[in-house]
């Protein structure tokens, strides 16, 4: 048995290392046929073996009996001379012994005709077992499981380029991660998977792998399946457990639940008659036919009014972007005015470098690290329910295509807006202005999920505002960034209402200002007014006292003055 156990390692070992890249036929078809008679050897050396374990339990009692009654039979024939002593209850107890060893040797030998046939049976069944790959109509994946075990490929780095995978059993305990070598007593801890990340990769040399990266993303491993069924049952049971779902009471109907939930969420919707089927109240009398129809019509009337409140939330067959497009790359016209000035490089080590930065004067500094789940354009902007409605959306659209791959990112909140930098190359991905940030919610369940709804002018039709939600998953509560982005928004409140009053008080210093200078001018205009008064007087004065044919020489404004003194001289005697 060892020796078989050695030959079907040996087999999926060379299984294991078949090249994705260069894909040969008749390697592949040599090394699935030595799986498949590795496995099958090994299986009826099993069962032969356990058939042998059967025979040798009843040889034992064979042994012990027989051996007893030759020994009765040899005391018997001893002690023939006396066997007068000898009672009908000794016979007939060695009478029944005899009769008890043919039952059970007919009794073996039955057995091993129905364990000949269970072997059979065994086989034929379990012949698609055998194949590495087994076909997965045949054997459907499981996706509500909350523990798992079984064999998988470990990379290990052994240089800088280089990497090793290493077969191991791993299985799960609880929201821990473990593994077992070969020859050891127990197990050894890999990963705590509690809020962990588990997304599908590619790798070079591999197929089927997948990557576990935990809470804080310090830690990361990359294991590699057997088959595709184990692969997909892997992320789905690690996905469950990192949900926490295994803390529940009945883990596993909860499982199913959430995933019934999302293969619900993107089937057709019903029509109305079956809304209204499934909204009739049941009763135990029949009610007249009048208070039916009413209670029909209410009953349509309110499936008509859910259907409705859903598709004016989101449109239905709405597409939905799974991964941030790098402005870069590609730049959407929707997101050209909301980008703002994505694409530009920020210093990790704070230094402006010549240039002062757009987010330096900001009071509010807060980074958060997410994981983008997806985004889609909605038709309200109003209500929470919206950002739950495409969260449900989302979600459902990743379980059903086996979407588990999320891009990483820093979430920068400030009070003018809010960032996704990359957190390798410091290179913001998108900009969302702050003000066109009109909804923001958390998930009411999974308090990790969160999302807003950005609303956008421009498009297609100019005149027209659209509005997209974005739904993210954090590794802390997505409260905390409800909070901090509520947080942004009044302080940017605040700053514009102290800005309009800023501007206000301007605006009244200025109006002040001028009447200040308009009062100075009037007395300015005042004072010359009496300086003139002054001079015409005193020129009245000196023309009294001269005599005629006497003559001053004026300048051209006393001459005026002259003038004006003149006529207040004529007025005055005419007044006289």
């Amino acid at each position: 048995f060892s020796l078989d156990c050695l030959d079907h390692d040996a087999a999926i070992t060379r299984y294991s290392r078949l090249s994705k890249r260069r894909e040969n036929e008749k390697i592949k078809a040599e090394v699935t046929e030595d799986v498949y008679t590795s496995r099958k050897k090994q299986h009826q050396t099993m069962m032969h073996y356990f058939c042998a374990l059967n025979t040798l339990q009843y040889k034992k009692k064979i042994a012990m009996l027989e051996p007893l009654l030759g020994y009765m039979q040899a005391q018997i024939s001893f002690f023939k001379m006396g066997s007068e002593n000898l009672t009908e209850q000794l016979e007939e107890f060695l009478t029944n012994i005899g009769t008890s060893v043919q039952n059970v040797r007919r009794e073996m030998e039955c057995e091993g005709e129905n364990m000949q046939q269970t072997i059979e049976d065994l086989e034929v069944a379990s012949d698609p077992l055998y194949l590495p790959d087994p076909d997965t109509t045949k054997f459907p994946v499981h996706r509500n499981l909350t523990r798992k075990a079984g064999y998988l490929n470990a990379r290990n780095k052994t240089g800088l380029v280089s990497s090793s995978w290493e077969r191991q059993f791993y299985f799960t305990q609880g929201g821990n991660l473990m593994s077992q070598a070969r020859g050891d007593v127990a197990g050894g801890l890999v990963m705590d998977i509690d809020n962990c990340s588990v997304m599908a990769v590619d790798c070079e040399d591999r197929r089927y792998c997948f990557q576990i990266t935990s809470f804080d993303g310090k830690k990361s491993s990359i294991l590699q399946a057997e088959s595709k069924k184990d692969y997909e049952e892997w992320i789905c049971t690690i996905n469950n457990i990192s949900k926490q779902i295994y803390l529940s009471e009945n883990p596993e109907e909860i499982a199913a639940r959430v995933n019934q939930s999302a293969l619900e969420a993107v089937t057709p919707s019903p029509s109305f008659q079956q809304r209204h089927e499934s909204m009739r109240p049941t009763v135990q009398s029949r009610p007249p036919a009048a208070r039916t129809s009413s209670t029909g019509s209410l009953g349509s009337e309110s499936a008509a009014l859910s259907a409705l409140s859903l598709d004016s939330l989101v449109a239905p067959d709405t597409p939905i972007q799974f991964d941030i497009i790098s402005p870069v790359s590609e730049d959407l016209p929707g997101q050209a005015k909301s980008s703002g000035q994505s694409g530009r490089r920020t210093n990790p080590f704070g230094e402006s470098g010549g240039s002062k930065s757009e987010t330096e004067d900001s009071i509010l500094h807060q980074l958060f690290i997410v994981r983008f789940l997806g985004s889609m354009e909605v038709k309200s902007d109003e209500s929470p329910d919206v950002v739950y409605e495409t969260m449900r959306q989302i979600l459902a659209a990743r379980a059903i295509h086996n979407i588990f791959r999320m891009t990483e990112s820093h979430l920068l909140v400030t009070c003018d807006c809010l960032k996704l930098i990359d957190p390798q190359t410091q290179v913001t991905r998108l900009r969302f202005p702050l003000p066109n940030v009109v909804l923001y919610a958390t998930h009411q369940e999974n308090k990790r999920l969160f999302g807003f709804v950005l609303r956008t002018s421009g498009g297609r039709v100019e005149s027209r505002q659209t509005s997209i939600c974005y739904i993210f998953e954090s590794n802390n509560e997505g409260e905390k960034i409800c909070d901090s982005v509520g947080l942004a928004k009044q302080i940017a409140f605040h700053a514009e209402l102290d800005r309009k009053a800023s501007e206000k008080q301007k605006e009244i210093d200025r109006v002040k200002e001028k009447q200040q200078k308009e009062l100075n001018k009037q007395k300015q205009i005042e004072k010359d007014l009496e300086e003139q008064s002054r001079l015409i007087a005193a020129s009245s004065r000196s023309n009294q006292s001269s005599g005629e044919g006497q003559f001053v020489v004026l300048s051209s404004s006393q001459s005026e003055d002259s003038d004006l003194g003149e006529d207040g001289k004529k007025k005055r005697e005419s007044e006289a």
